[in-house]
């Protein structure tokens, strides 16, 4: 029979192993905490729907999770932008086309400024959405995301000077596109 000694020299790498399980699972919700709101805004300019881009991003977490990813990231944003990127688009070819759907009126404005608002955040968001895919990215990334050439040169896998063209030729298509609609009635 070993003695005392002996059985918890055979406990302690177990010990350990659950002392490290517990740090890497506590890495992983600090991971989540600073990064989830992140990870929304990201497949929410996917999918420009509040229920399908929290879908994304527990899909998102949880295929980092199962791969045990957390632990080779370099850029957590970047990386993190990517995985739901494509997570987003992947969900938006899967669920059937639908009507918009309208967010809740801003406290203050009357209806008609409501319907004009609402109209023409419609007309925009079909116009980024019929944008081709290698300029709308970029724009997405860059514009409604606010983030770096950098960062979304990482993301998307191109150079930070591409990003910065595709940006500035999809904001010149969609000025055009908003001039040829007569733009004057969606400034506000």
């Amino acid at each position: 029979m070993p003695g005392i000694s002996e059985q918890i020299a055979l406990q302690e790498p177990r010990l350990a192993r659950e002392v490290s399980a517990a740090e890497q699972a506590e890495v992983f919700n600090d991971l989540v905490r600073r990064q989830a709101r992140f990870v929304f805004r990201v497949a929410h300019a996917v999918l420009h729907d509040v229920h399908d881009a929290d879908d994304a991003v527990q899909e998102t977490f949880l295929k980092l999770y199962r791969s045990r990813g957390w632990d080779r990231i370099r850029d957590e944003k970047a990386y993190l932008a990517r995985v739901a990127w494509r997570i987003a688009v992947d969900l938006r070819a899967r669920k059937p086309k639908s009507a918009p759907v309208v967010e809740a009126a801003w406290p203050g404005r009357n209806p008609e400024q409501d319907a004009i608002a609402s109209d023409r955040d419609s007309v925009i968001h079909r116009l980024i959405d019929a944008l081709p895919e290698e300029l709308r990215q970029p724009l997405v990334l860059s514009g409604l995301q606010e983030l770096s050439s950098t960062e979304s040169a990482r993301i998307i896998g191109i150079s930070e000077n591409a990003v910065r063209s595709r940006v500035m030729r999809a904001r010149q298509i969609l000025k055009q596109k908003l001039d040829a609609l007569g733009a004057g009635k969606y400034d506000e």
